[in-house]
């Protein structure tokens, strides 16, 4: 039976983007990030909205409009679609998993 902290990625240069279920209007995918953070000339801005769940260890997220807000394990927020946000930062002792619902 698959799990979500199976092989999860050291180390990484950039984060792993791993798709875990497909279905017409909705995307279900495991982030793992080590560091990593969006640049802030290039934020995320989806046409569709976004469902996350932080699963392990810590991360920040800023949403235009909104500020930053720093994550823990069992944090989880929906970000609207046009909504601007990058993640600021993700922690460096380890990976940080996410659970990312994408729909429409």
């Amino acid at each position: 039976m698959p799990n979500l902290f199976e092989n999860l990625p050291l180390h990484i240069p950039e984060e792993e983007f791993k798709e875990l279920l497909s279905r017409p209007g909705v995307r279900i995918e495991r982030i793992v990030s080590n560091g990593q953070s969006t640049p802030v000339d290039a934020p995320y801005n989806q046409a569709h909205d976004e469902w996350v769940l932080l699963l392990h260890g810590s991360a920040s997220l800023w949403i235009g409009g909104e500020g930053e807000r720093d994550l823990g394990p069992g944090d989880y927020l929906l970000i609207p679609a046009h909504s601007v946000h990058r993640v600021t930062k993700t922690a460096t002792n380890g990976p940080t998993v996410w659970l990312a619902i994408h729909f429409r």
